[in-house]
């Protein structure tokens, strides 16, 4: 039984605890869990649920406080960061001081770049970006290009939208109030003609449907992950957007330019989280389309998937919970099982998508239609 650290005991943190605190020996091992989070009061939520398992147990930590972190990692296999972006990295260079295995949630494009620096010569794997998007986009991403003998595109489209959209955003919050104000702000990797670059978040807007249903997409920051960097010279066009319903971005793009509220997060922040309602009803769209060269013919192969919010171990998730949680679950059971490497940076482009819709948690993913929850 290997002994996980998970930090964070918000909407992602905690669910990623219970799976993993859930997860039964004869189905691929099992795992004793530590949660922890600076909310004693969050805690106090997780230590009173009705469905809490066994090997799951509960420890307030203040990363900003190295020895305490330090006591934390201590016989640790693995550390699992589902903390706010900005502390990815000091939860990574303690990982890197205590010889633990690394995985983070982050989408932040110069955390991950730092990342590689603290991974340089670890005798630990440091695994960032193990979530929905980047994360699983990167994967099936991937997957496609290697069905080609040459490629032209590679296009990824990944929103998580309530299931019943009621307001003029047509959004509700589903996961980090941070991360989406991030991903809105910072520049986005691309690669357009041949060339590396960073275009603007909330830009080359574009509208498709799909089940009949109309969306918009637009750039937003970190999606790609590492893709970039594995498919350069590869690819003429490689881009990542964000799929939102029509509106949403000319609203986002009036607070964050026009009221210069991207000066100010902290002030977007307390809007978004006294306006704008939590929902669990909703709904993980997947988009992913390449197109490429193949017996000389061009030729196009699209992966798509709607997930839903659905019940686990009692409790009814939300899809981007249920998304989210599952791929780094799954990604920290590949490495304990030996399928990944056991040292250094690792990208998630380096897993085959079949090991990935194989293992006990990236099921979720494998599904071909989904039921929509109550």
């Amino acid at each position: 039984m290997k002994n996980i650290l998970v930090i964070g005991a918000g909407k992602i943190g905690a669910v990623v605890a219970e799976l993993l605190a859930h997860a039964q020996p004869a189905s691929g091992g099992a795992y004793r869990v530590t949660l922890a989070d600076r909310s004693a009061e969050v805690l106090a939520e997780i230590d009173a649920l009705k469905h809490r398992p066994a090997r799951l147990s509960t420890l307030r930590l203040d990363v900003d406080d190295p020895a305490a972190l330090r006591a934390a990692l201590e016989g640790k296999f693995a550390v699992l960061s589902a903390a706010p972006y900005h502390l990815t990295l000091q939860v990574a260079r303690a990982a890197r001081d205590a010889g633990v295995h690394y995985l983070d949630l982050t989408e932040d494009v110069a955390s991950t770049r730092a990342m590689r620096e603290i991974a340089a010569g670890a005798a630990t794997a440091f695994i960032p970006q193990c979530g929905l998007a980047p994360g699983f986009i990167s994967i099936v991403a991937a997957d496609l290009t290697r069905r080609f003998d040459s490629l032209d595109s590679v296009r990824l489209r990944v929103g998580a939208l309530p299931t019943y959209p009621s307001n003029a955003l047509n959004y509700n919050l589903t996961w980090s109030t941070d991360g989406v104000i991030n991903e809105y702000c910072e520049p986005c990797e691309a690669i357009v003609d041949g060339q590396v670059r960073e275009v603007p978040a909330l830009e080359e807007r574009e509208e498709f449907s799909l089940d009949g249903v109309l969306y918009e997409a637009f750039n937003t920051s970190g999606g790609l992950g590492t893709l970039c960097e594995s498919l350069a010279g590869k690819v003429r066009s490689l881009n990542y957007r964000t799929i939102r319903y029509p509106g949403h971005a000319a609203i986002m793009k009036a607070l964050l330019n026009d009221l210069r509220l991207r000066d100010r997060r902290d002030v977007l922040k307390d809007i978004l989280e006294q306006a704008v309602p939590a929902t669990l009803q909703d709904v993980v769209v997947i988009f992913v389309t390449a197109s490429g060269w193949k017996d000389g013919r061009l030729q196009q192969h699209t992966y798509v998937r709607k997930v839903y919010s659905q019940p686990m171990h009692g409790t009814l998730r939300s899809a981007i919970q249920v998304t989210t949680a599952s791929s780094l679950c799954a990604m920290l059971d590949l490495l304990a099982q030996g399928r990944l490497p056991q040292s250094g940076f690792v990208r998630q482009e380096q897993l085959a998508l079949d090991d990935f819709l194989s293992n006990r948690f990236g099921r979720v993913y494998a599904a071909e239609a989904m039921a929509k929850a109550a």
